[in-house]
């Protein structure tokens, strides 16, 4: 047994669902990942679609060693993406140490709510008016990506904008539900204002996890 083995035994995490599949949206849409979706969220946006990873409780925890090995079983190598529910509300120095050790690339979507934790190639912060981000996980992001409810979130994305380092990649994005009525207002915004991108939910249109 290895030190970093030794490190992460102890270390249990619960996991909603675990799945391989396509990156259906913002700066990785379109690649190859392994998504890890953890249970417990105080965030409560009112039109998450995945209200069932609210609760902690009601998912079964699992070990450091035994979540990279479904991974491992999945993928030989590639990017492996930290959901939620809110994935910062656990710690996740030892699950992303051993998923870099063996040669993953790690990425973290989350709403920024929490105090920043784990080893990140790709930190995407998604924040909401539920809960504020905090200013210093907003600075380390690599990718903003806004979801449009309605018209004021645009003004509220570029409150949030001026808070990210400059190298940050900026995404505007549809709630589903909202989409045929946002899309032509967004492509009309990303027009005016090209240091925004349009990020799409492509695996919800190609019917995949």
């Amino acid at each position: 047994m290895n030190s970093i083995t030794k490190n992460t035994d102890s270390v249990m995490l619960p996991v909603m669902e675990h799945f391989y599949t396509i990156q259906g949206e913002g700066l990785h849409q379109g690649r190859a990942a392994y998504f890890i979706r953890l249970g417990g969220c105080d965030v409560g946006c009112v039109w998450c679609d995945v209200k069932e990873s609210w609760d902690a409780a009601a998912h079964p925890m699992m070990s450091i060693e035994d979540i990279v090995e479904k991974v491992s079983h999945s993928t030989p190598n590639g990017l492996v993406v930290i959901t939620g529910g809110e994935p910062l509300m656990h710690p996740l120095d030892s699950l992303t140490t051993l998923l870099q050790h063996k040669g993953y690339e790690t990425s973290i979507e989350t709403s920024g709510s929490h105090p920043l934790s784990g080893f990140w190639n790709h930190i995407c912060i998604s924040p909401k008016k539920f809960k504020a981000p905090l200013k210093e996980v907003l600075a380390a992001a690599n990718e903003l990506k806004i979801v449009i409810y309605n018209k004021s979130d645009f003004e509220w994305a570029e409150q949030h904008a001026v808070l990210v380092g400059q190298q940050c990649k900026l995404y505007l994005q549809p709630e589903w539900s909202k989409k045929e009525n946002m899309l032509p207002m967004m492509v009309e915004y990303i027009k005016a204002n090209p240091q925004w991108e349009l990020s799409l939910q492509i695996h919800k249109y190609i019917d995949v996890p």
